[in-house]
Formats: C-alpha cells, sequence, structure tokens
C-alpha cells in the first residue's frame, strides 16, 4: 500500500478445499482412579445381587435430573426408568422479527446455488445468490477466477444433487463481485435485497452458504450479528490479494466454501455477501469469530456494468484511506454536515493521502469534479485512474469544503 503496513490479513472464503487434519483420540485414565493411580478396588463383600441396580439407577439420576425426570421403583418392586416423551417437532431460534431461523431459512434457500469451477489443474468452490427469473447469480470474483481464462461452472440448486452449467456474465476483481447464468434457465426463485445502510451493530444475521464445500445443493446455516461496519481489510488466498473496503463484520460462522453467498437480516432480505474471514494476526494470534460480507448496496451499484457483460480492470491506483459510506447513523453520531460522501475513517502513512493533508473525519465527496456519494463511487472513479496521476479531491472538515491535490500511489498486495 504505497509503502504503507497492510491492515491485519483475512483468508478468502471461496478457496479449493484441502484434506482436514484430525488429532489422535487419547482414551481417558479409569474414571474410578486419580493422579494415574490405580482405580481404587470395591471390595466382593459389597457385591450383592443389588449392587449394579443401584449403580445404574444413579447414573439415572444424574442423567434424569438433567433431563427433568427419574422414577422411583415400579409397582413390582423392580426398579426402572421411565423416560418422558413427546412428539411435537422442535421449536426454531426466534429472530427479533418474529421469524424463527428454520422459517427464514425455507424461505430464502430456493434462491442459493453451490457453486464448482474447475480450471487448469485447479477446483474452486463457493455459492452464489440467484437474483433474477432467468437464472442470473451474483457471487464473488474469486470464487469464479478460474473460468476467466478458460475454466467452466456449474452450480447446483439447494435441495437438489443435479450439476446444471453456468456462463460467466461480468466481473470485477476490484469489488470482488461477479454474475453468472444458469444455461436455459427460467422461472427460478430470487433472494430479495435489504438496506445495508440502515445496519447498525448488534442487529441479527444468518448467514448461508457451501461450507467447507461439504456437499453441493446442501448449504450450511449460521448465524450471529453484526460486529461491526466500515472494516477496511486485506484479504487474499495463496496466489492473489486484495482491499476491500466499508465490509461488514459478523461473528456468524462462515468457512471455506461460503464465499458468494448470502448475509441475512432478521428479515430475510441479503444485506452482504459473504466474502473473507479473519485469518492469523502479524503476532501470530489466530482471530476468532471475525467475518466479512460486501453490503448490498455495494453490489446494487455493480449490477448495471456487469449485466452488460464488462469486465473492471484494477490498475492499482490508490489514494491511501480507509473509507466507510456515509449513513444517517455515522452522520447522527458525529454530527458530519453532509449526508452523503466517504467518510475516512483512517489516513495511511506514507501514501498520496496523508502528504496532501487528508484527516480522520474528513468527507469525500467529489473526485476531479465528479460527485462521490459513497464508498462505491469512489471506487469507481479510482479504476480509471493509474498510480502517479494527481487528482483534485473534494473534502468537507467539519463545516469547510476544502481541495486537496493528491498523487496516487500504488495499492501493492
Amino acid at each position: 500500500m504505497d509503502g504503507a503496513v497492510a491492515p491485519p490479513p483475512a483468508a478468502l472464503i471461496g478457496e479449493p478445499i484441502g484434506e482436514l487434519a484430525s488429532e489422535p483420540i487419547t482414551a481417558p485414565p479409569d474414571a474410578l482412579g486419580t493422579n494415574g493411580e490405580p482405580p481404587i478396588p470395591i471390595r466382593s463383600s459389597l457385591r450383592s445381587p443389588w449392587s449394579s441396580r443401584i449403580s445404574l439407577l444413579l447414573v439415572a439420576a444424574l442423567v434424569g435430573g438433567l433431563a427433568g425426570h427419574f422414577s422411583a421403583p415400579t409397582s413390582s418392586g423392580t426398579p426402572g426408568v421411565t423416560i418422558n416423551a413427546v412428539s411435537n417437532a422442535p421449536t426454531g431460534a426466534v429472530l427479533p422479527t418474529g421469524l424463527t431461523i428454520p422459517t427464514l431459512v425455507q424461505r430464502v434457500l430456493p434462491a442459493v446455488v453451490s457453486i464448482d469451477v474447475k480450471g487448469q489443474g485447479t477446483e474452486d468452490q463457493g455459492t452464489g445468490m440467484i437474483i433474477s427469473s432467468n437464472g442470473l447469480v451474483i457471487t464473488n470474483n474469486h470464487v469464479i477466477a478460474a473460468a476467466a481464462t478458460g475454466g467452466t461452472i456449474t452450480v447446483t440448486r439447494s435441495g437438489s444433487t443435479t450439476s446444471l452449467p453456468a456462463t460467466l456474465i461480468g466481473t470485477n476483481p476490484i469489488d470482488d463481485v461477479a454474475l453468472i447464468r444458469i444455461n436455459g434457465a427460467s422461472g427460478l426463485p430470487t433472494v430479495t435485497f435489504g438496506n445495508s445502510n440502515a445496519l447498525v451493530v448488534g442487529d441479527a444475521v444468518v448467514a448461508i452458504g457451501n461450507a467447507l464445500g461439504l456437499a453441493a445443493g446442501t448449504p450450511t446455516v449460521t448465524q450471529g450479528i453484526v460486529s461491526a461496519l466500515g472494516r477496511t481489510v486485506t484479504a487474499g488466498t495463496s496466489s492473489s490479494s486484495e482491499t476491500l473496503s466499508n465490509m461488514i463484520q459478523t461473528d456468524a460462522a462462515i468457512n471455506p466454501g461460503n464465499s458468494g453467498g448470502p448475509l441475512l437480516d432478521a428479515r430475510g432480505d441479503v444485506i452482504g455477501m459473504n466474502t473473507a474471514v479473519a485469518g492469523t494476526l502479524p503476532d501470530g494470534t489466530s482471530a476468532q469469530n471475525i467475518g466479512f460480507a460486501i453490503p448490498v448496496s455495494t453490489i446494487e451499484s455493480l449490477l448495471k456494468s456487469l449485466e452488460a457483460g464488462q469486465s473492471v480492470v484494477n490498475h492499482g491506483a490508490f489514494i491511501g484511506v480507509e473509507v466507510m459510506s456515509m449513513t444517517p447513523t455515522l452522520q447522527l453520531q458525529y454530527g458530519f454536515t453532509v449526508s452523503t460522501g466517504a467518510v475516512v475513517m483512517s489516513v495511511i502513512a506514507n501514501t498520496g493521502a496523508a502528504r496532501a493533508g487528508v484527516r480522520q473525519g474528513d468527507v469525500i465527496v467529489s473526485l476531479n469534479g465528479t460527485t462521490i456519494n459513497n464508498t462505491q463511487d469512489l471506487t469507481s472513479v479510482l479504476s480509471d485512474l493509474h498510480p502517479g496521476d494527481t487528482i483534485k479531491l473534494g473534502i468537507v472538515r467539519a463545516t469547510k469544503h476544502l481541495t486537496l491535490t493528491v498523487v496516487l500511489g500504488r495499492q501493492h498486495s
């Protein structure tokens, strides 16, 4: 990043699935022994015909105490256990909207597909969301990257075991979004996009995806909350990396294979696309329960160009800031005087932005005269520029409108 230290890395979650490692299971020491000593012997004089039955009853009482019922000996005098049972179906966890998670999943699952991409000696697996009845599917660019150089794409609808051929329509590596089409499809169910700009930390979310590629057509479902907003992360595979801004952070468990799958709000509307999971930090610490999703507002802004078959080329131009789209919550919380723009969350040292005097809390509202309403506008304008270009950056700082001259650097992997 123009000589800067990159943010803590995250791992993209549509990578090839490797063999799972396992540890040998060690048998526990004898339950009657302690500290490795031999178990205390039971004297034979205590072994009455009732001893085994009493032991069974004691164990049953402990378990039954947890289960809520234990019976006395039967009328015949023979000790026994009565197990209470019901025929009612289990109830699902209830979301704040009153929907249960099973109800929400049943509603959305038909519009979720598992994706398999075969390239030259490679195979990637991920997830996609059907967004049109004629088979358009949105997913991550890194899931289908091999198809851009001649690979093949197949999808499997949830609840099916049949692989269907698909065609690549448009790609956007900068924002890690791609569009494919299921060949010859019609009358398909679709997902519904929600309002990612209205999210607040603590909102309930549900993630669906082809986790670990365990079985195409049988996605995994996990639950969590929005744990942070506006994150900028550098994510990558063994062969490439990317820096993504304005990401939704969640503690809902996501894993390799979840890439491209929906992050749903409590109504079952898509508010993000699962993309990356935090990996190992520079000090060797392993991150726990931190995943990232691309806001649906970013995806919506890209659909027109993707459907037109455009493929964005990333020239690597970099201002040197981490930004977040302005939202009503941000404006109210920090008292910003503008309601749109890209809020500078941090300025990276030794970059064009730092040298030009950009500060944390500035709001970028224009670039070379083009209005910037959100982070996607900023990314879109930058995609046509090159490292070394000089730009005019319009910012709002408190009540002042300023224009700063910035020399673009290069975004390094």
